[in-house]
């Protein structure tokens, strides 16, 4: 994922509202968003040259999603970073003993921020931090960066959420996740990619012939604990491949 807009709000008829991109090298093979054959309480799209996922639901009403940190003088890592957002998915660990066993390991990983939660609590942990902290209410926006972190596309995505919290419906969620105008040079942030590429990284929306936005999700969890997930899929340019709805 490389931008996630939510709104957390405890004690609401919808106490967790996401809208979220995932933005990849369209070459990187994946499945879209499906209940997974060996795990039947998850429900996640799969990354198939790692195995893991950068958003999902699993039992109990448990919910995580990832973004990656831009840094390109970070060392590689041999891990994936989807697994831990599957590892929290798979399992029945609480969310403290998940958490500490991530801010223990995270120097196994390149930069990342991990959104993991239930129906009670949200955490955020940036690995650059080193430190979890358990959300209060609020609308908040994550890209590739810390959270809240005012990048453009951030600004006016979270803006977005915030005028549809009122009614959110699916499709209004995937709406503000379309825009695909970038920003002013004037408003880049500079993370060491050079103009051309921070300016196509710029848009809530990300399409070109090699990477772009791979899957568009939206999510609206209800107080009673039901879950209404919709996806859609993109390839090279942003062309449509396809839309998935789940309904827990």
């Amino acid at each position: 994922m490389c931008l996630i807009v939510f709104a957390w709000r405890p004690g609401h008829a919808q106490p967790l509202i996401v809208a979220a991109n995932r933005d990849e090298f369209y070459a990187r093979p994946s499945l879209p968003l499906a209940q997974w054959p060996e795990a039947p309480n998850v429900y996640a799209g799969r990354d198939l040259e790692a195995g893991g996922t950068w958003l999902g639901l699993g039992a109990n009403g448990r919910f995580a999603a990832l973004t990656n940190i831009r840094d390109p003088h970070q060392p590689p890592s041999r891990k994936s970073r989807g697994e831990l957002v599957a590892g929290f998915l798979l399992g029945d660990r609480s969310i403290d003993d998940y958490l500490s066993d991530v801010v223990r390991r995270s120097i196994e990983y390149a930069g990342f921020n991990l959104l993991m939660g239930n129906a009670n609590e949200l955490w955020h942990f940036n690995a650059r931090e080193s430190e979890a902290v358990m959300l209060p209410p609020g609308v908040y926006g994550l890209s590739n960066a810390g959270l809240d972190t005012p990048w453009p596309k951030l600004l006016k995505a979270r803006a977005a959420l915030e005028a549809v919290l009122e009614d959110p419906q699916p499709q209004a969620l995937l709406a503000l996740l379309g825009d695909s105008q970038t920003a002013p040079f004037v408003d880049l942030p500079d993370t060491g990619v050079g103009l051309a590429t921070e300016t196509l990284l710029s848009s809530v929306f990300i399409a070109s012939q090699s990477y772009g936005t791979r899957a568009s999700t939206a999510l609206i969890v209800q107080a009673d604990g039901t879950r209404h997930m919709v996806e859609r899929s993109f390839g090279p340019y942003g062309g449509h491949l396809g839309e998935v709805e789940i309904r827990l």
